[in-house]
Parts: C-alpha cells; sequence; structure tokens
C-alpha cells in the first residue's frame, strides 16, 4: 500500500440492538472467529481471503428501510445455494421480499436483525472468483465508486452505465454501486466502513486526504474513541479510526 492510499477498510460496522447476539449469527454462518476487543467492540476475523473484519455496534435506533449494502454470497450449485439458505435460516435468518421477480434465481434473506443479504445462484461469471463473500453491494453512484476507488487504492473493476465496482489487488470480494436511480435515505445507515491508517499512518494527514477526495466532516473531529466521522459524496456516512 503506497504513501497516497493509506488507509485501509478496517471492517465492516453494523448497528445492532443485540450486538452479540447479531455477531454469533454472522460468526456460525461465515465460520469467522469472533473477537471481543477492548478498543473495537464486537469483532469477527475473516476466515478466508474477505481482508476486513465485521463490527457489531450497540444501538437502539429502530432499522426505518432497506439498507444500501447487502452482502451477495456465491453458490457453486443448485445444491450448494440451497445449503447455505438452509443453514441460514437454521440460525436464525428468514425469507424476504423486496421486490425480486419469481425469475430471478437468487435468494433473498435477512439475518435475525432484518439486514438484508442475498444467496446468489450457481454460475454468476461477475463473482466467479471472488469467494464465499462474493460482493458488498451498496446503492450509490457512479461518483461514489470513484471516490471509494481512490480512497482505498482499489482499482476499479468494473465502470459500465453508470454502474461501477472495486477489488482490494489482494482480491476478496468486490464492492459495486448500483448506479441511479438511488434509493430514498431512511434514517442512519445501519452498515457503514470504518477505515483506519496503516499503523504507521497518521490519522488527521488520511482525514485531510479523504476530504480532498470529495468526503466531507460530519461533526466537529475526533469522539472518545478517537475516531473521524466523514460522509462520502452520496451522504454515506463513515468512520476514520486511529491507526492500525
Amino acid at each position: 500500500m503506497d504513501r497516497e492510499t493509506s488507509c485501509q477498510l478496517f471492517a465492516l460496522s453494523f448497528d445492532a440492538k443485540e450486538p452479540a447476539s447479531l455477531a454469533r449469527f454472522w460468526s456460525r454462518f461465515l465460520d469467522w472467529e469472533t473477537v471481543d476487543d477492548p478498543q473495537d467492540g464486537i469483532v469477527l476475523v475473516p476466515g478466508d481471503d474477505t481482508g476486513f473484519r465485521l463490527r457489531f455496534l450497540p444501538s437502539q435506533e429502530p432499522k426505518t428501510g432497506q439498507n444500501r449494502m447487502h452482502f451477495d454470497l456465491t453458490s457453486t450449485s443448485l445444491e450448494d445455494q440451497r445449503r447455505t439458505v438452509d443453514r441460514a435460516l437454521a440460525l436464525g435468518a428468514r425469507h424476504i421480499d423486496i421486490g425480486q421477480l419469481p425469475e430471478e434465481e437468487h435468494v433473498v434473506l435477512a439475518d435475525p436483525e432484518g439486514n438484508e443479504f442475498c444467496v446468489i445462484e450457481p454460475g454468476n461469471n461477475f463473482l466467479a472468483d471472488c469467494g464465499f463473500i462474493g460482493a458488498l453491494a451498496c446503492d450509490g453512484s457512479q461518483e461514489v465508486g470513484y471516490f471509494w476507488s481512490k480512497a482505498l487504492g482499489w482499482p476499479l473493476v468494473w465502470d459500465q452505465d453508470q454502474e461501477t465496482a472495486i477489488r482490494s489487488p489482494h482480491g476478496g470480494p468486490k464492492v459495486t454501486w448500483g448506479g441511479p436511480p438511488l434509493e430514498p435515505r431512511t434514517g442512519r445507515d445501519r452498515l457503514r466502513f470504518d477505515l483506519a491508517p496503516t499503523a504507521h499512518g497518521d490519522l488527521s494527514t488520511e482525514v485531510d486526504r479523504l476530504l480532498s477526495l470529495g468526503a466531507k466532516r460530519l461533526g466537529t473531529g475526533q469522539d472518545e474513541t478517537g475516531s473521524v466521522t466523514l460522509t462520502d459524496p452520496d451522504g454515506n456516512e463513515f468512520s476514520v479510526l486511529t491507526p492500525r
């Protein structure tokens, strides 16, 4: 990672009414290790090449609409897809209807706190080499895809008809943005990016770099943990943590 892109995608944070319970669902479902970190809270560490962690943070704010981010999980066969769905349901997930068409072959589920995710049918070439978590699919503009490509130093792997996707040079899931029309925002985003400078990086330098790319400050400065909250060009909130 070079000097100009010294921020890493440290984690994807979930707001949760019951963080320990939701972490337990995702830990069992993904087979990721749970770590109770005094600095970062309840964290799942990836057991594959995903690269970023999952953090679960306490919040009593109710979910008021469809999330602007969700996982697209891959399948190697129809039987594998069924097994994944059955395992999720056994752990506490449920089927939901978000307007998917009868002919669409992916299965839409929600975790125990209503966070949507999809189990994609086999043979999806776009996600062919991306692992079990094939993508983090986001509602967002072409501009925000360009922003995150520069912010993380991840190359664009798709840029067509205002749809964009980026992927770490080290592999793992793609992060995709579907382009317009964007869904109206309803309340605070329950899933958010946590960035962190590398161990020898500097928080204020990274915040200035992100502001120069089009981010905006949210609030007046660092919170009690030392992190800074920003928004990207689409208004999505994210945090820049202290160096890791």
